[in-house]
Formats: structure tokens, C-alpha cells, sequence
């Protein structure tokens, strides 16, 4: 049976939109005894749910799915896997923490249907030799995320060709 492996343990950093993860944290995919890990290392940055502001009100970037999304935000930094199963893995891991059909399936399918500019997003910051998995030893509430916002990643890879 799927299950997370550790409690989530995150921080703030100072831009409001940031969180560190502390300590170790996973999730077991698929049955009892498969192997299969998503190990999330120390240190990695995530926004949670990169839901759009007008749809905060139903769905804030943290919920029950919190746990899930930092899953997903990792699965598409690293790129070890296909899109679409770090889009399963993500629904998957939403079923485990009993999150509810109107919550699931709408996140669901808008990572399916925009989710590649994510995708994108993060091949061309790793090409930038942008790094989501920051040092904590010291780390301090006044650091900010050192990642440019998608509009100046995008610009930036179109005109730059970083």
C-alpha cells in the first residue's frame, strides 16, 4: 500500500512563496514491498500547489494535498520519471491522504493539462544551473528563493537561451 514515509517538515523562506524541507521526507509508490521510493532531499524548495490566486478560495496552494504536491513539485524537478507518472503519483498519493474528489480531480487534471510549462520551467532553470535543493545548514528567515519567477525564466531562456 502507498504511504509517506516520514512526516513533512518545512520552513518559510523570507519571499512568502518558499519552503524548505528539513528532514527526510518520501513516499512509497504502489504495494507493500515494490521499491519504488520518491525520496525528497533535503533542502529542496517548493510552492506546494502552484494554483492561480483567483483559485485560492476553493483550492489554497495548501491543503489536505499539501503533503502530495511536495511530492510532485520534486518528482518534476527531478525529471527521473515520466510527466505523466509524476502526475499519477501525484493523484495516487492525493487518494492516500483522503482527499476529497473535488479537490483531486480538478488539481488532477489542470497538472495534466498545464503542467508541462512547469515541466519546461525546470529543465530551463537546471540548464541556468539553478539548483531547488539549497544548502540549510544556516539558513536563515530573511534568505529568499533565488528562482526567478516563470515569466523571467521564460524570457530569459527565449532571449538568453539560458
Amino acid at each position: 500500500m502507498s504511504r509517506f514515509t516520514n512526516a513533512l517538515v518545512v520552513s518559510p523562506l523570507a519571499d512568502g512563496k518558499t519552503w524548505v524541507v528539513l528532514r527526510p521526507f518520501g513516499y512509497d509508490v504502489g504495494d507493500l514491498g515494490s521499491d519504488d521510493t520518491v525520496e525528497v532531499s533535503i533542502g529542496f524548495c517548493t510552492d506546494f500547489a502552484s494554483i492561480p490566486r483567483p483559485f485560492w478560495i476553493l483550492l489554497p496552494r495548501w491543503g489536505k494535498y499539501g503533503n502530495a504536491a511536495v511530492i510532485h513539485d520534486w518528482l518534476y524537478w527531478d525529471q527521473s520519471r515520466s510527466r505523466r507518472a509524476a502526475d499519477d503519483i501525484m493523484l495516487q498519493a492525493m487518494g492516500v491522504l483522503k482527499v476529497s474528489a473535488w479537490e483531486k480531480f480538478p488539481i488532477y487534471w489542470a497538472v495534466r493539462a498545464l503542467g508541462w510549462i512547469a515541466w519546461y520551467r525546470n529543465q530551463w532553470d537546471r540548464e541556468a544551473k539553478l539548483n531547488r535543493v539549497i544548502e540549510c545548514e544556516g539558513l536563515k528567515s530573511t534568505q529568499e528563493s533565488e528562482r526567478p519567477g516563470l515569466f523571467i525564466r521564460t524570457w530569459h531562456h527565449y532571449v538568453s537561451g539560458q
